[in-house]
């Protein structure tokens, strides 16, 4: 069963969104992906953890943060 990771993420222009995408397609085992610019909202599916995703996206330079509101480990240790 494939998990849902759904993430707040920095976007502040379309070069933002271009690194989004770049990265998270080089996540292994995605099966899709979506970026909501008006919310600000990364959504990930497949074989992927949150900490996946966030570390994928804190490579790069942006901040990610559980769209819960929930911090984990990974997110608080990269703000």
């Amino acid at each position: 069963m494939a998990n849902v990771v759904e993430l707040k993420v920095g976007l502040h222009c379309e070069e933002c969104i271009k690194k989004i995408l770049k990265a998270i397609k080089k996540i292994q085992d995605i099966e899709t992906y979506n970026i909501d610019t008006q919310l600000r909202k990364v959504t990930v599916t497949g074989n992927v953890t949150q900490e996946d995703v966030i570390r994928a996206i804190h490579k790069i330079g942006k901040t990610a943060t559980s769209w819960d509101g929930q911090q984990n480990d990974v997110a608080a240790g990269y703000m």
